[in-house]
């Protein structure tokens, strides 16, 4: 078993394969309720049953996180069958599970097709939250962001994204209570790729997850981080419903444009102004600015300052999350000082804005964003080169000593 730096344990499962197991089945773990019903319909359950056969099977997948219909011990034997003949209710695999001395756990899932996300699972003193990915890869290239690196691959459905939540409370074994002691409390769209440019899809998954017959995690608890898609900005808070965040990061167009070319399109008072008419933000339910503090670039006292004029321009029930900037290999970027990031803190404070700096967490297991996943398709790309350099010599030592008697010193026998 590998161990982190401070000796605590990586769990490292065996690398999962593109998935042909289905043999035929529809997999139903992210079917929203009407699609679910239809597919039971569409099996030959008797019309009168469906309704509840549906509310039943939805419980049991998404209110109690069972993977066998041989579980579902109220429906009846001779339906349960009919279910198994037709559906198979599968998780993505598990590629790499770390977990961090101080709690955070990470966890690298391959889909289907064999793309990759992450999921962090991040426990403090009051909550327990999940940061779930929407996109494989991401379009935005940020460059102060992991992620940014990697190419979009594809959007996330919706079952992937609700995946998402069922491995972690899998591995966290939150279903024999599923609605008392949880330990994921809260969920963030704030991993791989840009949430608004899957809107569809993530709206969808949100709905499993909020719907009050099955996980019944309140709208109050996610919030959809973006980095400022300002079309799709009202639509969120009108059809979803969530709490918003939103990638600021500088207060000038200059700089943000520097470091999220997405300014281009948008601009910070554009932004600002969409988050002004975001339906719902109140003082009670504020809009989150997320703000990587970067040495040199954003995190001077007249950036903290114009920071608080900004929010105040545009009447925003709003607090700023100081983010400690997590270098990874390669970055240009180096974490502000620790009382720099302190005193631009108790400017914006000053200034009758909540300005708390986020702890940083699981440094010891890559958690920055996208980390474990570039390590993964690093170490794969070795795994084959490795591969392809000993089928060469075990070739070219099979033609040189064809024939040769097996006690001659080979390394074959």
């Amino acid at each position: 078993m590998q161990v982190t730096p401070s000796g605590n344990p990586v769990v490292v499962s065996p690398r999962a394969t593109p998935d042909d197991s289905l043999d035929g089945k529809q997999n139903i773990l992210g079917l929203d309720r009407a699609e679910l019903k239809d597919a039971i319909a569409a099996i030959g359950v008797p019309e009168r049953q469906v309704r509840m056969r549906t509310s039943q099977v939805w419980h049991w997948v998404y209110h109690r996180g069972v993977s066998s219909f041989d579980d579902m011990l109220n429906v009846s034997k001779d339906v349960r069958a009919k279910l198994a003949d037709h559906f198979i209710i599968k998780r993505p695999e598990i590629v790499e599970a770390q977990y961090s001395n101080d709690g955070t756990r990470k966890y690298l899932i391959r889909f289907a097709d064999g793309n990759e996300a992450e999921t962090v699972y991040i426990p403090e003193e009051d909550r327990g939250t999940l940061c779930i990915s929407s996109q494989v890869g991401c379009t935005l290239n940020c460059k102060f962001c992991h992620t940014g690196t990697m190419k979009l691959v594809r959007n996330l459905t919706a079952a992937e994204i609700v995946a998402q939540l069922m491995i972690a409370r899998d591995d966290l074994g939150e279903w024999e209570n599923p609605t008392e002691g949880r330990r994921v409390t809260n969920i963030v769209m704030m991993g791989m790729g840009e949430p608004l440019y899957n809107f569809d899809n993530v709206k969808k998954a949100l709905e499993i997850v909020m719907d009050e017959e099955g996980i019944q995690l309140s709208r109050r608890r996610i919030t959809l981080s973006t980095s400022g898609v300002v079309p799709h900005m009202e639509r969120c808070g009108r059809e979803i419903g969530v709490n918003l965040a939103v990638s600021l990061h500088a207060v000038n167009d200059d700089v943000r444009t520097d470091i999220m070319p997405i300014n281009k399109k948008y601009s910070v008072d554009q932004v600002l102004a969409a988050c002004a008419n975001y339906p719902g933000a109140h003082n009670a339910r504020r809009i989150t600015f997320e703000y990587a503090m970067l040495k040199g670039v954003n995190d001077s006292d007249q950036d903290a300052r114009d920071l608080v004029r900004m929010i105040r321009k545009y009447k925003l029930p709003a607090k700023v999350n100081l983010i400690p900037f997590n270098p990874w290999p390669g970055t240009d970027y180096e974490c502000s000082e620790w009382d720099q990031i302190q005193r631009f803190s108790d400017i914006v404070y000053e200034g009758g804005i909540s300005a708390p700096i986020r702890t940083p967490r699981g440094r010891d297991i890559m958690a920055a964003c996208g980390q474990l996943k570039s390590a993964s398709e690093k170490k794969s790309k070795a795994e084959l080169a490795r591969e392809a350099a000993a089928v060469a010599a075990a070739n070219q030592s099979d033609a040189s000593h064809q024939g040769a008697p097996h006690h001659t010193s080979t390394g074959l026998t």
